[in-house]
């Protein structure tokens, strides 16, 4: 099973319709299209929203040595509202790779390449190895 495979498996952020598009050696880069679902009262991309595409995101990069990493802490910052149909792309980088507390960026941009949030998390890497293989 690859990365992407088991990432597949995480039936809320498939329900937000988030696409993991590349994951690996500390970094990772998915992507989210802004959908009615998306949507809060104000008609722009709920922040929750976000946040769920930036801890895919953060997820995939800090998971990506082959062990079962979980956040601990996370914290998002948001920039512009982001409207119905609109590309949110998540491009996360490993800071600190700690082989129990790693800490990562993440940064949500539009199609223009604008900064729509900056999400930072710390996590916790356990010893529970995952079945994954590179791509």
């Amino acid at each position: 099973m690859t990365l992407k495979d088991f990432f597949h498996r995480d039936r809320f952020a498939l329900l937000a319709g988030i696409e993991l598009l590349e994951a690996g050696d500390g970094k990772a880069k998915s992507r989210m299209l802004v959908t009615e679902h998306h949507l809060n009262g104000g008609d722009v991309c709920q922040g929750g929203a976000l946040f769920t595409l930036a801890d895919l995101t953060f997820a995939a990069a800090v998971n990506s040595h082959g062990r079962l990493t979980v956040s601990t802490t996370s914290n998002i910052s948001f920039f512009r509202p982001v409207p119905l149909g609109s590309w949110v792309f998540a491009e996360a980088q490993e800071l600190v790779d700690h082989h129990r507390l790693p800490y990562a960026e993440v940064r949500l941009t539009d199609k223009q390449g604008r900064l729509v949030a900056l999400f930072t998390s710390s996590g916790y890497r356990k010893d529970t190895p995952l079945d994954t293989t590179d791509e």
